[in-house]
């Protein structure tokens, strides 16, 4: 991941830091721990699917209707169970 952002929120716990932040068009949560990344991303509108990314700028792996699957496929990615995510209150309303 990149440096940190002056729009960024991030929570760190268990090894496993998560930033938050959102660009024009688009609303980024990314994990990172111990040199994995992965990194969930949703439209602006705050309306459509959550993408499932290994990088910020990573391609596309999958897309969820609901924020807790692509949480799911975001600790997997990360080698952890979803509870060892740290989520920014900001990012909390992701998903449809």
């Amino acid at each position: 991941m990149t440096g940190n952002r002056d729009d960024e929120t991030v929570a760190t716990d268990d090894g496993v830091t998560a930033r938050y932040y959102e660009t024009g068009g688009e609303r980024v949560l990314a994990f990172e721990r111990d040199g994995r990344t992965a990194a969930l991303a949703q439209n602006s509108d705050g309306y459509a699917m959550v993408t499932v990314r290994r990088g910020t700028d990573g391609d596309e792996l999958e897309r969820y209707y609901g924020f807790d699957m692509a949480l799911d496929h975001a600790a997997e990615l990360l080698g952890v169970r979803v509870a060892e995510l740290p989520v920014p209150e900001h990012a909390r309303d992701m998903g449809m």
